[in-house]
């Protein structure tokens, strides 16, 4: 490959780089989940800006409209992730500079366990753009995000 070839797929490899904020809900202390997806968005090849655990929803939104991150990853272990979540992207939306930018969230979303598709789709209508269970593994959100740097134009 010649100079010319590999510059020009450098640019094109990090053109496809995204910004990704990861945090919790605010009554969420866990920090290993954070910790794991803010490896697995790395090793994909993504910038992470991880605001920790229990971040306040309105310091979570100043930090998200001041960063401009490609995509939002909320996670939670506690339990409280459907409730919480519901509250957060309603914040989220209603802020110009994020309402158009890709939510996500995922975790233990109840405290029963897995939720349901009604709960699933609460969620959805509420503004996010995936919700991404306990249990149902990486898979899905690794696909997600790469299905969302393959449309991420710089």
């Amino acid at each position: 490959m010649d100079h010319a070839a590999a510059v020009a797929a450098d640019r094109a490899v990090s053109a496809g780089d995204l910004s990704v904020v990861v945090t919790s809900v605010s009554s969420d202390s866990h920090t290993w989940n954070l910790v794991v997806l803010q490896l697995v968005l790395e090793e994909l090849g993504h910038r992470v800006h991880n605001l920790g655990a229990c971040v306040p929803d309105e310091l979570m939104v100043s930090e998200c409209a001041r960063l401009r991150p490609d995509l939002i990853v909320i996670s939670s272990v506690n339990g409280h992730g459907r409730h919480d979540g519901l509250r957060l992207i309603g914040k989220v939306r209603g802020h110009p500079e994020l309402a158009l930018t890709p939510v996500v969230i995922g975790g233990k979303l109840g405290i029963a366990g897995p939720g349901s598709d009604r709960s699933r789709a609460q969620l959805r209508s509420a503004g996010f753009d995936a919700v991404f269970e306990d249990g149902s593994g990486l898979t899905a959100f690794q696909s997600f995000v790469g299905q969302l740097t393959a449309s991420v134009v710089r």
